[in-house]
């Protein structure tokens, strides 16, 4: 009797697994998915890694921290504090931070996990924005990283808050200024919050569960679904040589691209230990204990919500009264009004710009930022007007360190917050039509050679290369949407009112009326066209009208 060899039994074995779930296609599908290569595309992979670190060191940081407001004599390790009196939540991590091993460096690496979590979204979803990556049929994962980066406040607030020291509990006394600014029920939110009068018994121990169950869940789960969309939709590409908005150019998940994201892993993982080691981060033993009695100076928070407590600090103090009702208007539109606004812009931008662009088909190719110039002006206006407010934050230190009045200070940045967007935006408007101009002179003059040639009569004149093919194609590869036609005045009716199709015609006149045109033929325009040409629709043909002169799809329909 012959004895099947283990090899070819666990081949039949893994076979017939195979015919009842069939996994082996899905898996060879997912292993040989294609990610295009661009350093761009790391952020939101260094985001993620950001999110595992602060998971791993969080739940190491959960087995010593004790939420509770309940108060105890300090008789640690760090002599300054012994007998103080302090909450529990401080004395277990002033614990962790001395007396528990490894306990301070991994509570600063968990810091500073925060601090690039944050930043990287934030990063990741400028560059989603600057090159267009929010376009059809990405508008819902659009609207994930926007309310993971909404989360990710939230998160960092919360964990901000729990060691209950003072720094982190002047933070609690304005966001309790904050709820009892809301009309008719910022008391009762107040009151539920806090636990009663402040600083109350429960805001920690509800703080607690918020930060490390409920928060870390939803956006563990939006992650998630963040991640397939982004495979099931295929990820955008730069243009470039064999690249269309119908194909993917770049790794395999397996094994390259997987061993690339891996180091990614490993280097932010040493990073922040080695921030963690080296820099110190929310040396909470400097400021002492909570007391509503005190506020410690200079007092700043993490950066991430410095521009609320700049916004509260450059706004006016002003209150009104309504049959017997004292409304405050500083924290009110400041701390719920303006984060509101901020928001709802975000969420509605990419909704926006499709509904005053002509074409509604899918879109993924990048945009270069130079090539939308309304679109990068708005970027890095919003910008300018969160580095105000990030600087406003801290207009007490900044009047002291160049010795000029807080009142000057705080009147200059009102009028830079209002003034400086509008500047950057007209600025970095005409420094993207300069670029592109300067593109049309390499195209038809060629790029300098650093030479100088003399002429007959004496003249130098410099000489010029002519481009190569994949730089002209990089140049000449970019979708120029032109404005809507503006409707007939006589034709009323219709499902859309005339009225609202003027004022889209309007805002997409404003949008798009800045052009530099590229020397191109029509014949290149249409193979740019097909290029450009999603799956969702057939490629520019060459019997189409050439949309430059006016008549082709581009110029779209007022049909919403």
């Amino acid at each position: 009797m012959r004895r099947t060899p283990p090899r070819r039994a666990g081949w039949r074995a893994a076979g017939r697994l195979d015919e009842r779930l069939p996994l082996a296609e899905l898996t060879r599908s997912v292993l040989r998915k294609v990610f295009p290569d661009h350093w761009s595309f790391l952020l939101g992979e260094l985001a993620l890694y950001s999110f595992v670190v602060l998971l791993l060191t969080g739940v190491f940081l959960t087995f010593f921290f004790d939420p509770s407001m309940a108060e105890a004599v300090y008789r640690g390790s760090y002599a300054p504090l012994r007998g103080t009196r302090m909450s529990l939540a401080y004395l277990s991590t002033l614990r962790i931070s001395f007396d528990v091993r490894g306990g301070l460096l991994v509570r600063q690496i968990h810091h500073w996990a925060a601090i690039v979590f944050v930043a990287a979204i934030g990063a990741h979803m400028l560059r989603v924005f600057l090159t267009g990556a929010f376009r059809r049929p990405r508008e819902v994962n659009w609207t994930i990283g926007v309310t993971l980066f909404m989360l990710a406040l939230l998160e960092g607030f919360a964990g901000y808050s729990l060691p209950d020291d003072l720094l982190s509990g002047t933070g609690l006394r304005i966001a309790q200024g904050i709820m009892l600014s809301l009309p008719v029920v910022g008391t009762y939110v107040g009151m539920f919050a806090f636990g009663g009068e402040f600083p109350g018994h429960d805001i920690v121990s509800r703080l607690y569960p918020l930060h490390i169950l409920l928060v870390p869940g939803l956006l563990l789960a939006l992650i998630t679904v963040h991640v397939l969309l982004v495979f099931v939709l295929k990820h955008t590409q730069w243009p470039g040589r064999g690249r269309t908005g119908r194909n993917a150019v770049g790794l395999p998940m397996f094994p390259r691209y997987a061993a690339k994201s891996g180091g990614l892993f490993f280097c932010v993982f040493g990073v922040l230990a080695a921030l963690g080691a080296l820099a110190q981060a929310n040396p909470i033993w400097v400021y002492g204990p909570y007391r509503p009695d005190l506020v410690s100076t200079g007092s700043q928070p993490d950066w991430y919500i410095g521009f609320l407590e700049g916004a509260l600090r450059l706004m006016p103090g002003v209150e009104t009264r309504f049959l017997g009702h004292t409304q405050s208007w500083n924290p009110l539109v400041t701390g719920v009004l303006l984060p509101g606004l901020l928001f709802t812009l975000l969420y509605a931008y990419p909704f926006f710009e499709r509904w005053i662009t002509p074409g509604a088909g899918e879109r993924h190719l990048c945009d270069r930022p130079r090539d939308r110039p309304v679109r990068t002006g708005l970027a890095l206006g919003a910008l300018s007007c969160y580095a105000v407010l990030l600087v406003a934050g801290g207009q007490d230190v900044v009047a002291f360190v160049f010795d000029v009045p807080v009142a000057a200070v705080t009147w200059a940045l009102r009028v830079a917050f209002f003034v400086l967007p509008a500047v950057v935006f007209w600025t970095v408007r005409r420094l993207c039509l300069g670029l592109q101009a300067g593109e049309v002179r390499r195209l038809a003059e060629g790029e300098e050679s650093g030479l100088v040639r003399q002429d007959e009569g004496g003249g130098f004149h410099p000489e010029h290369r002519r481009l190569t093919a994949e730089e002209s194609y990089a140049l000449l590869v970019r979708e120029r949407p032109r404005p809507l036609d503006r409707p007939d005045r006589a034709a009323a009716g219709g499902r859309v009112p005339a009225a609202v199709q003027r004022v889209r015609a309007g805002l997409s006149a404003w949008y798009y009326a800045d052009r530099v045109r590229y020397p191109e033929t029509a014949a290149r325009r249409r193979k740019t066209r097909a290029v450009l040409a999603g799956p969702d629709r057939p490629p520019y043909g060459a019997a189409d009208e050439d949309p430059e002169d006016g008549r082709g799809e581009e110029r779209g329909s007022q049909a919403p």
